[in-house]
């Protein structure tokens, strides 16, 4: 579904990301952890053809997303972690602008909106300005913006920021649904024990290069994904330190 080969990017000298490969399947959810600043957001800007990149190669369902920028971008769906909307508009506006650009048709538009609004409790406030929304409801109007269009892949920056336990917990469900019916779900995340629960795989990012890849099983062990983070994080520094000194001398 989403192949990321040997990606680097730079910004001047610094290397945000650095050799990273990936391959997240259909089916899959896929949990991309690491502290501020190890390259996660850069990986996803470039994944969703935001950021252009130095070398490397990312592919969705085998389309180049440098060379078929709109043919990938048809298929997936990406959700920033502080969604930028149309705050003049209202929410029944923006939803019908997003599926106007993905080509939804009126009939499967309207379920989807009264079913999402529904689970999301928002039908009432569809009709008010998304100036009028508090942060919780800006970001269950960019989560239902994103799934209208059934997306093949949803990639997601931190997207339980905001979100109240029974708003989350109807997310994990929609997450889940999105790979049972074939789709992937690859996203970045701080709450450690909700990526552990949930995700079928998982990445390690530090310093915008992997350090622990695969299924989360075996990534973790008979610990738990937050003792291996943080084991993972102090070996990575400890050894940076020493090739520091070894460098110095």
């Amino acid at each position: 579904m989403l192949t990321i080969n040997h990606l680097t990017k730079n910004y001047g000298e610094v290397k945000a990301v650095d050799d990273l490969t990936l391959h997240i399947a259909p089916g899959e959810i896929f949990g991309f952890i690491g502290h501020n600043g190890a390259g996660k957001t850069t990986t996803i800007k470039c994944c969703c053809g935001i950021l252009a990149f130095e070398s490397g190669e990312i592919l969705l369902n085998g389309k180049d997303i440098k060379k078929e920028p709109l043919a990938c971008k048809r298929d997936l769906a990406y959700l920033p972690d502080n969604p930028d909307l149309y705050d003049y508009m209202t929410g029944i506006q923006f939803l019908n602008f997003v599926c106007d650009i993905f080509g939804v048709s009126a009939e499967a538009r309207q379920e989807r909106i009264h079913y999402y609004a529904d689970q999301f409790e928002l039908t009432g406030s569809l009709g008010q300005t998304i100036s009028s929304y508090s942060h919780g409801m800006k970001q269950k109007l960019a989560i239902i913006s994103a799934w209208i269009h059934e997306p093949k892949l949803i990639i997601m920056d931190e997207p339980f920021v905001g979100l109240d336990p029974k708003a989350t917990h109807i997310v994990k469900g929609m997450m889940r649904e999105v790979c049972d019916r074939g789709g992937a779900i690859f996203f970045s995340t701080h709450v450690l024990d909700v990526a552990e629960k949930l995700c079928d795989k998982v990445a390690i990012i530090k310093g915008g290069k992997l350090i622990r890849a695969g299924r989360m099983e075996e990534v973790k062990g008979d610990a738990s994904l937050e003792d291996v983070f943080l084991e993972l994080s102090d070996e990575v520094s400890s050894a940076d330190a020493s090739e520091n000194e070894s460098a110095e001398a």
